[in-house]
């Protein structure tokens, strides 16, 4: 297979297709390490809204290493999987520390920093530094299997490993090529946007040749060679594609199938008192550590005893008002969270069942919560009018 045409192809359909994403306006590696830590399992036009408002609360490494973490965790608040964010802040520590404020330039020293895989790696490497480092996320797992044929699960050691080096073949092919020169609206973009962070021009005047290749395998399986209907009639790769010949592109790659869906449900309990809210911080070493929420207390999605979980959770006999139920859904899980408001007479004994503080309803949109339980604060800040 001709791996210097399939190269061609996808640098000339990215300079033509590429979508104008605020993090390619820029070389800036503490950009592209914050949108490509955002991007794990989050979608773009999820991400851009985050990535914008972190970028002009904490414009610097030095900003975020000096920013505190209940500021980390409001600005994450909502992107889920926030050990992210945690890695993030931990991460922007050590390198003022030991990096002079600058994320190192190799991919060895970029791989020892926390909250960074092998991806993620390769992707600021090639991105930031134009160094021909390999990515492999799902949407290069799914063009690759698909131009090579290849049958194995990508998942195991064997076939995982032929997607690396094939990924790093073809980025050390593209930056063989001759450099065009950039598109003058790119280079303007680019230039603006440092510009208004007041930062040192990047170089804007030539296209990054590894960093353009990844993107291009990245942006062809997020718009073109997509998991269910690939669009192979525009495909720049339809004429080397061993799927697309062979009418196969719905077998490969080939995963296992997915886990089965797990139903869950969950009741939570708004407490108020003289005005006040009671919520309590989750602790560490859990699910969506350090974030804020309602007490609440998970019961079987069949048998469970709606009284008996209130009792235990708030102890005595509470009165329980329904307020509103929230599905949402973590992974393999579906969760169904009832939510109902309770009164009670004295803070002092709810205080000490539940844990937590009692704050007013602007003293709580301060504090970063789980995505459910802010649907439940903003509810109640509704209902308030």
């Amino acid at each position: 297979m001709d791996r210097r045409a399939i190269v061609r192809s996808l640098l000339d359909w990215f300079a033509k297709n590429a979508r104008d994403l605020p993090w390619r306006r820029t070389r800036d590696p503490y950009a592209i390490w914050i949108s490509e830590i955002m991007l794990q399992q989050t979608q773009v036009a999820t991400v851009i809204p985050y990535w914008q408002r972190w970028m002009e609360e904490l414009p610097t490494i030095l900003e975020l290493a000096q920013a505190k973490p209940a500021r980390v965790h409001k600005l994450w608040e909502g992107l889920g999987y926030y050990t992210r964010a945690r890695n993030l802040h931990r991460t922007a520590k050590l390198i003022v520390r030991n990096h002079e404020r600058r994320i190192p330039q190799t991919f060895d020293e970029v791989l020892q920093l926390p909250g960074i895989g092998r991806y993620t790696a390769g992707a600021i490497c090639s991105i930031a530094f134009n160094q021909p480092c390999p990515v492999l996320d799902g949407n290069v797992i799914r063009v690759l299997s698909r131009i090579f044929g290849i049958e194995g699960n990508p998942r195991e050691s064997q076939t995982n490993q032929r997607l690396w080096h094939l990924a790093e073949d073809l980025v050390l092919t593209a930056v063989e090529f001759p450099t065009p020169r950039a598109k003058p609206q790119k280079q303007q973009a680019r230039e603006k946007w440092n510009g208004e962070r007041g930062g040192e021009k990047q170089p804007t005047t030539e296209r990054f040749l590894a960093a353009d290749f990844n993107q291009a395998m990245m942006e062809l399986g997020a718009l073109i060679c997509t998991a269910r209907q690939p669009r192979c009639s525009v495909c720049p790769c339809a004429r080397f594609c061993t799927a697309s010949i062979q009418q196969r592109t719905h077998e490969l790659p080939a995963l296992n199938p997915r886990p089965r869906v797990t139903n869950r449900r969950f009741v939570a309990f708004v407490l108020e008192h003289r005005g006040r809210f009671l919520v309590r911080q989750r602790p560490e070493g859990v699910v969506n550590a350090f974030l804020w929420e309602f007490p609440n207390v998970e019961i079987s999605t069949k048998n469970g005893n709606l009284l008996s979980a209130a009792r235990k959770e708030l102890g005595g006999n509470p009165v329980l008002n329904s307020f509103c139920s929230i599905k949402h859904s973590i992974t393999r899980f579906r969760i169904t969270l009832d939510v109902f408001r309770v009164s009670v007479q004295t803070a002092k004994d709810a205080s000490w069942r539940c844990g937590g503080r009692w704050l007013t309803c602007r003293q709580l949109h301060r504090l970063p919560f789980t995505s459910a339980h802010k649907k439940i604060l903003n509810m109640l800040h509704t209902s308030q009018g």
